[in-house]
């Protein structure tokens, strides 16, 4: 070969070689000049978007809540899925501005403004696509925590970072998630998920990929004994049961209830279970009325005739979210001839707007309302940054991010250290329900609160949910 023909071979060489140093230098850059951390800076944008689960996952860069859309909101997640943080900051404020009930839009602007601050991240997981009302009751409890904390300078000069999720309270995407979680080793805890069948579910995913799973929510018995990673901040069920069939024994003088459960719900078998066990222990028993919200040939009449028949002098409904309507529709073929009872899932407006009359006097047993907490500054700030009432979820899930935050503070900043911060009997965190402790079990250490429907004007259906006087 020449050394004419040489030339450019060894001139295509060279080229070569300082493309490959530029690419490998470009790399090591990207990788390294964030300086390792929990989250580099461009964490929204670096996050993998690969996995069967993404489009179910957001720390900002899509809309999941997609009914609460503004033009503002989705030019800010545009804006942050192209790394614009500074633009979808500016977005995401002028959202809210224009729908500020959003809780959606605040946590991804607390998202954005943590990016840069080495954030600690964790989860919140919601049916957003099997309860739009529900998903939005939890989110808005996790935003305004996460939103207190962050403008309170967050943690050690940590942000919060939370990531929304979307299970459709479906438990097999409730598990798939929770495997999603794990596999991110950035996620220190879950607040989630909301129905008990979507937590058990997922609870064993948690439990050993060594993950805190707080579910706000989810009250069946079997998640007790989930494992040691597995926490709840709604009361346990056993105190609902007690409180409730106390109330009938005592107050009420009724010595026979029936009961109507929902029985593809686990939560509402347990309750049925811990409620017999109570009633006998109080002297009363259970009417043999077979009552079922998921029978595909329920039939209210019927219902009503057989318990009647029974000797029932009380009737204890326990639907699913799901089986509101069904619930409220016996409430209505009752007309008021038996005592009626109802799980926290009726403690909801629809009870009031749909059951009128027929609901008055009703008494609930529920783990929150505004007015047996007096002097909690949760009411007061929930108001004002959503412009109206919260309901009990939004102060569970507040609960939930509080026990979340109080570990992250006592030094639980790995997943092992956080659970273990939550699960010392000392701790104790301050929220929406006053103190926060766990049994060892990872139920709430707490008793039920017990509300009667009434005349009022509060709720704007002509009734109101107002708390007994503790017995």
């Amino acid at each position: 070969m020449t050394q004419r023909n040489e030339t450019p071979a060894l001139i295509l060489a060279l080229l070569i070689t300082l493309a490959l140093l530029g690419g490998g230098f470009w790399l090591f850059k990207n990788q390294f000049a964030t300086g390792g951390g929990r989250e580099s800076n461009n964490s929204i944008l670096n996050r993998g978007n690969g996995s069967a689960t993404s489009e179910r996952q957001s720390l900002g860069e899509k809309i999941l809540l997609a009914a609460d859309t503004t033009p503002q909101k989705q030019a800010g997640v545009e804006a942050l899925a192209k790394g614009d943080v500074e633009g979808a900051i500016a977005q995401f404020q002028a959202s809210l501005k224009a729908k500020a009930n959003d809780p959606e839009t605040l946590i991804y602007l607390n998202n954005a403004k943590a990016t840069n601050r080495n954030p600690f991240k964790i989860a919140v997981s919601v049916p957003i696509g099997g309860n739009l009302d529900i998903a939005k009751e939890i989110l808005r409890g996790v935003a305004q925590a996460q939103n207190e904390i962050n403008q309170a300078g967050g943690i050690n000069n940590s942000l919060l970072q939370v990531e929304i999720t979307n299970d459709d309270n479906k438990p097999e995407i409730a598990a798939e998630l929770a495997r999603a979680f794990v596999k991110d080793e950035k996620i220190l805890a879950v607040v989630g998920h909301n129905s008990s069948n979507a937590s058990l579910a997922a609870a064993p995913e948690y439990e050993k990929g060594k993950l805190v799973m707080i579910s706000p929510t989810s009250d069946a018995k079997a998640l007790a004994e989930a494992g040691d990673y597995i926490f709840r901040t709604i009361p346990s069920i056993r105190f609902q049961a007690d409180s409730l069939s106390r109330y009938a024994v005592k107050q009420g003088n009724l010595r026979n209830i029936a009961i109507c459960i929902d029985s593809q719900a686990q939560y509402s078998s347990s309750l049925k279970e811990e409620f017999t066990s109570a009633m006998f222990a109080d002297g009363g028993r259970i009417a043999p009325t077979n009552c079922d919200f998921a029978a595909p040939d329920f039939n209210p009449s019927t219902i009503m005739s057989k318990a009647i028949s029974n000797g029932a002098d009380g009737l204890l409904l326990v639907p699913s979210v799901n089986r509101l309507n069904v619930a409220i529709a016996l409430a209505k073929e009752n007309q008021r001839r038996l005592a009626l009872f109802g799980s926290s899932a009726l403690y909801t407006f629809e009870t009031l707007k749909q059951g009128q009359a027929n609901a008055n006097g009703m008494v609930l047993a529920v783990p929150w309302n505004p007015e047996a907490f007096p002097g909690n500054p949760f009411t007061e700030r929930a108001t004002r940054l959503w412009g109206g009432q919260v309901n009990w979820r939004s102060a569970l899930a507040y609960d939930a991010m509080q026990a979340i935050i109080a570990g992250l503070k006592q030094g639980g900043t790995s997943r092992e250290g956080l659970k273990n911060a939550i699960a010392s009997p000392d701790f104790s965190a301050q929220g929406a329900t006053g103190a926060i402790q766990f049994l060892p079990s990872g139920d709430r250490n707490g008793a039920a609160i017990l509300v009667e429907v009434k005349p009022g004007s509060k709720s704007g259906t002509g009734y109101d949910f107002v708390p007994l006087p503790p017995s």
